[in-house]
């Protein structure tokens, strides 16, 4: 019921007000506001090749109610790609600052080639995949459309990872103090190992939403659990079975030292979970 020109001014007039605009259309009158919207979509079944082809997104089944979908699917690949990276960039930060202060504390180092090596392979595999697979939840399409020019690493981003870093350094280093006053050096890298693998693998659960973790999410992705269990079986194999702790430089440890390394890895859940409750409550 309008021209091709007024559908252009229409879709360019809300783009000048700084709105994100979706164009639906099946015609070829209707492409080159396809083309100038940031999302053209264009009907499958009865819309023209040349309405396709001006479209970024064509609905083959020609039901408006897939647009909802698709939005609220690509969200979530967005957000869990995003969270992947959260938690792979907060781990590994972890483990280079707990180094770096033992550099400059002049202390021994608080971990050996080997248990890099498993660390990386057991936390950077097995919670990230699991990440990966969170399935959109309800508060995905109340958030508005992000910016597209956006980078993913920015100063908020970066910062965030940078925290996260720290409380798990800090309770590393904590566990290697107490082991190292209960047991030498042998002891203190022990507990540094398990409890910087251990806080990393729970970790997971901080990065599987933006959001804090509620009854309602909590559940959500099984699969969290299963790389968190998966994972404190593979470390627990290390730690407790004799013919692995000449290869991994593992010592004994009493059971009063292997309750310190749960506690203390369930910190950076704590400190993460309370910190996004009190950005929620500001942000509200």
């Amino acid at each position: 019921r309008v021209s091709p020109e007024h559908k252009i001014r229409i879709v360019s007039a809300w783009q000048s007000r700084g709105h994100v605009v979706a164009m639906t259309g099946d015609g070829v009158n209707d492409a080159p506001a396809l083309k100038r919207a940031d999302v053209g979509i264009a009907m499958g079944i009865t819309g023209t090749e040349v309405a396709k082809d001006a479209a970024s997104m064509v609905l083959t089944d020609d039901n408006f109610s897939t647009i909802v979908k698709a939005i609220s699917n690509g969200r979530s690949i967005f957000g869990n790609i995003k969270n992947a990276i959260r938690f792979l960039l907060a781990g590994n930060t972890a483990g280079i600052l707990a180094v770096v202060y033992s550099l400059i504390a002049g202390l021994k180092a608080p971990f050996l080639p080997v248990h890099l090596l498993f660390i990386n392979l057991l936390t950077d595999s097995l919670p990230a995949i699991a990440i990966g697979l969170e399935p959109p939840h309800g508060s995905l399409m109340k958030d508005k459309p992000r910016d597209s020019k956006k980078p993913i690493l920015d100063k908020a981003f970066g910062l965030q990872v940078l925290l996260e870093g720290i409380i798990i350094a800090f309770v590393t280093m904590t566990a290697y103090y107490l082991g190292t006053m209960n047991g030498g050096h042998g002891a203190g890298m022990t507990m540094a190992f398990a409890t910087l693998s251990l806080s990393r693998l729970v970790h997971g659960l901080n990065c599987r939403i933006d959001e804090p973790l509620s009854f309602k999410t909590l559940w959500l992705n099984p699969y969290s659990y299963l790389a968190l269990l998966g994972g404190a079986l593979l470390l627990s194999i290390v730690l407790f079975l004799e013919p692995l702790h000449k290869t991994f430089e593992i010592s004994i440890l009493s059971s009063q030292q292997y309750m310190s390394i749960g506690l203390l890895s369930i910190i950076p859940l704590i400190f993460v979970q309370i910190g996004k409750r009190i950005t929620r409550m500001i942000h509200n």
